[in-house]
């Protein structure tokens, strides 16, 4: 279950960062007040997390699925362009984030 909650706090990352870029600098209300709220969520679920497992494994799983995702957001809403390079890199953040879940024992 620790785990579901951290994917979760991890998609709420990539929830909260688009709906920061949405608000234009937090100039347009609904986005900055959806951005804060979901920011909230997804470190009241980071720290959940954190009561069973370490920091060193929870922080770095949570802002990898942060940056995965908000890489996913930008290609597809804002057609963001990477190059090939990037994607490998990518490819190398996932397998970073599984690698970190498969060796830990709990």
């Amino acid at each position: 279950m620790v785990w579901l909650e951290l994917f979760v706090a991890g998609i709420f990352e990539t929830v909260w960062a688009t709906l920061m870029k949405y608000s234009h600098g937090f100039t347009k209300l609904g986005f900055s007040i959806a951005t804060i709220v979901t920011m909230a969520i997804s470190i009241l679920l980071l720290a959940r997390a954190t009561k069973s497992l370490p920091l060193s494994i929870a922080y770095p799983v949570w802002t990898g699925i942060g940056a995965v995702g908000s890489i996913l957001v930008g290609v597809v809403l804002f057609k963001d362009a990477l190059s090939p390079l990037t994607w490998g890199f990518v490819a190398l953040l996932i397998i970073g984030i599984v690698g970190i879940k498969m060796t830990t024992g709990s």
